[in-house]
């Protein structure tokens, strides 16, 4: 099994920490292999395209920005090529 490396990218605001809960616990449910990290420096979120926070990346692409995903969501992006 492949190690998932996902990112939340956001300043850390309230619905930054929500979309990082929410993938930790969809990563949970499915027992996936994943590392998780929190980008909050705004200039490396700009670099990576993104205009929107918070934003949900997957191994360097960005799945979701602009929107808490729900950790059902979540799953459905994290299985979706499994």
């Amino acid at each position: 099994m492949t190690t998932l490396h996902i990112e939340i990218l956001g300043t850390g605001c309230k619905k930054c920490q929500q979309l990082e809960a929410n993938a930790k616990a969809a990563i949970a449910t499915r027992n996936l292999d994943a590392d998780i990290a929190h980008i909050t420096d705004t200039m490396e979120i700009v670099k990576r395209g993104v205009m929107k926070t918070p934003a949900l990346v997957v191994d360097g692409k960005v799945l979701s920005q602009g929107k808490v995903l729900d950790p059902t969501d979540i799953e459905a992006l994290l299985t979706a090529g499994n």
